[in-house]
């Protein structure tokens, strides 16, 4: 686990996101700092999973432009995603595998170093290590979901991109997701999480997803 991470900026500008033939959002900024959270808010279809696929380099923007330290993102994707731990709404387990076997899938895809240790105590701290020989298709949807998120300590990444992280988790869970949180942001790290729970993000930026409208339907035309 690191110390620490540096002194880092990631800001959005005029960002625009068209699925299909609809604009999901357009003109959307932020800046985030070390230390620093995002909450995204919205009701349905505001474009929250969008964003966070968008941020994670999954998905391209229509228009605008990511930055790390003021250089653009799209400059080397590669980097990008290295810096970024990506958890969104599929649990992505393989059945087959054991518990302790998909942690350490995930974390060597992530940094070819990692060790077992660092899965082992990460398997720890969201209650899982005692289940660490089960095959994940033997896992309950809140264990899964915890199995998805001891990913963030597999691995170190300065920025978390978490999409209704607090799915299918019980009271104590979400209580450790939010320590986990917390100790990642003391270390500099970064969050962006969208949730319609409620988790405790002390001091988080909020992102109204809703006040991006669309585009009126001449500029669609424009996007597409």
């Amino acid at each position: 686990m690191t110390e620490g991470w540096p002194s880092s900026s990631f800001s959005a500008d005029g960002l625009a996101c068209v699925r299909g033939e609809r604009v999901v959002f357009a003109q959307l900024d932020f800046q985030l700092a070390s230390g620093e959270a995002l909450l995204l808010l919205g009701p349905n279809g505001s474009g929250k999973s969008s964003l966070l696929r968008l941020l994670a380099g999954l998905l391209k923007p229509a228009a605008g432009r990511l930055s790390w330290n003021g250089a653009a993102v799209a400059d080397d994707r590669e980097v990008h995603a290295a810096r970024i731990h990506y958890v969104g709404h599929h649990d992505a387990i393989k059945p087959v595998l054991t518990v302790l076997e998909n942690l350490r899938f995930w974390a060597r895809l992530h940094d070819p170093d990692s060790g077992d240790e660092a899965a082992r105590m990460a398997l720890e701290r969201f209650g899982l290590w005692r289940l660490h020989e089960v095959p994940g298709k033997l896992l309950s949807a809140g264990q899964k979901r915890r199995l998805n998120l001891s990913r963030l300590l597999g691995a170190p990444a300065p920025v978390w991109l978490l999409d209704e992280p607090s799915v299918a988790l019980d009271k104590a869970s979400v209580k450790t997701l939010e320590a986990v949180i917390a100790e990642h942001r003391a270390r500099g790290g970064m969050v962006i999480l969208s949730t319609h729970a409620d988790v405790d993000l002390p001091g988080a930026q909020a992102l109204h997803l809703d006040r991006f409208a669309p585009a009126p339907a001449a500029a669609v035309e424009a996007w597409i």
